[in-house]
């Protein structure tokens, strides 16, 4: 297919765009060598600012090469939803009410583990909580479980490599963790209803195989990660105070609303702004909001969405130029340079694709969610709870791709051999 020029120049923009991913912690050191301009350079070492600052820079772009009716218009006919969606989901699950309760229940599962019950916490987190994402969506999962894990796995004094492998583990766990249900991972949801996949066909076809590779990811990045462990007293409760169980309840009603309506913005951006007005109201009871991370990423997103759509005339024919394994291996390779659900949604638009071929392609687009940053929707979420962690709070791409390629290795064969 030949492209428009506007289609020419937003694939060559979307390529700027990868590459300042790979270069954004080179922009973080250079922030630190040249202070007096620390800020732009700060800017421009944010992962999450990336495909957010490019989309502006194509939509400018289009404004300038065609006219502003014609960016206003394409920018106005995209899609928005995921983006508002991870913001509110994230917001939500990371409040106290939301993280003691969950932090009471795997601190009982914890305690009765044949193990220590520090080193099956992050058993648990790595495994249960990516799992435990086919119920509550995978960005809720992956915001619960990076603020789990934080305190005992991603912080400075943990060496490099396993954090960086443990890293690549959550990521593909909540990738292929919320194929257990039809509506939970973004890249299962946008074929679901095309080509009439409901919950009973994703845990029979996809959602046994994901768990089995799950647990093995789990185990071995837990086993790595064993000597770096603190020993903690699980059994003593949080220093904060303890949250009243009808708080506690409006706060997981209010998380529900917001999964169920996930597809209806105007329903679950109400019910967020109801949390809202209760976190204020009963100030006394809340943490502070991860308000800053969640926009960053809604940012980030909606940048990719902006991007993402403009790359078509040239995905769409590469995917159906394939033969089923040719596309899963191309699924799992294409992931890394694109968000999976972009993927699986242009391979919903082929017309006579065989039933193999989409198990391949939606197969190969879950194993490789957690290769890049860009790779799953949740993906920047973890990125901006967990970098606090790493040197320089940047998150370097490289070590994400090389922790998470043995994890994406067992979840290809989990889902390829079975």
């Amino acid at each position: 297919m030949t492209p428009t020029s506007i289609e020419a120049i937003a694939a060559f923009i979307f390529a700027l765009a990868l590459l300042h991913t790979l270069l954004a912690k080179q922009f973080e050191r250079l922030s630190h060598r040249f202070p007096k301009h620390a800020g732009i350079f700060h800017l421009l070492g944010e992962v999450e600012v990336v495909f957010g600052f490019w989309a502006i820079v194509l939509v400018t772009t289009m404004a300038l090469v065609a006219d502003g009716a014609t960016a206003l218009n394409y920018v106005n006919g995209r899609n928005y939803t995921e983006p508002l969606f991870v913001v509110a989901v994230m917001v939500v699950a990371a409040s106290r009410p939301i993280m003691q309760t969950v932090a009471f229940i795997i601190r009982a599962l914890a305690l009765r583990a044949p193990m220590p019950a520090h080193v099956a916490s992050v058993w648990l987190g790595l495994a249960a909580v990516p799992l435990l994402g086919s119920l509550v969506t995978e960005p809720a999962a992956m915001t619960i479980a990076a603020l789990m894990l934080a305190p005992q796995v991603f912080r400075l004094a943990v060496p490099a490599l396993p954090k960086y492998f443990a890293l690549g583990v959550l990521f593909v766990n909540i990738s292929i963790g919320g194929t257990l249900t039809s509506y939970a991972a973004p890249p299962v949801l946008m074929v679901a209803q095309a080509w009439g996949w409901d919950s009973a066909f994703m845990l029979t076809t996809f959602g046994w195989k994901a768990a089995l590779a799950v647990l093995v990811n789990a185990t071995v990045a837990t086993w790595l990660l064993r000597p770096h462990l603190t020993a903690i007293d699980m059994a003593e409760s949080s220093q904060e105070r303890r949250v009243p169980w009808p708080l506690v309840l409006v706060h997981i009603a209010l998380l529900a609303g917001i999964v169920v309506f996930a597809h209806h913005p105007v329903v679950f951006l109400s019910l967020f702004l109801m949390f809202l007005g209760i976190v204020q109201s009963y100030g006394r009871h809340q943490s502070p909001l991860v308000l800053r991370e969640a926009l960053l990423v809604g940012f980030f997103l909606a940048g990719l969405v902006v991007l993402g759509g403009m790359q078509a005339w040239w995905l769409q024919p590469l995917v159906s130029s394939l033969a089923p394994l040719e596309l899963y291996f191309g699924a799992l390779a294409l992931t890394a340079i694109t968000d999976n659900a972009a993927l699986t949604y242009l391979g919903s638009l082929i017309m006579g694709i065989s039933d193999e071929a989409k198990y391949m392609l939606v197969a190969g687009a879950v194993a490789g969610g957690g290769l890049t940053v860009i790779a799953n929707a949740p993906n920047p979420a973890g990125v901006a709870l967990l970098k606090k962690g790493f040197t320089h709070e940047t998150i370097s791409i490289g070590g994400l791709l090389l922790g998470a390629l043995l994890p994406t290795a067992v979840a290809a064969a989990a889902f390829l051999v079975f």
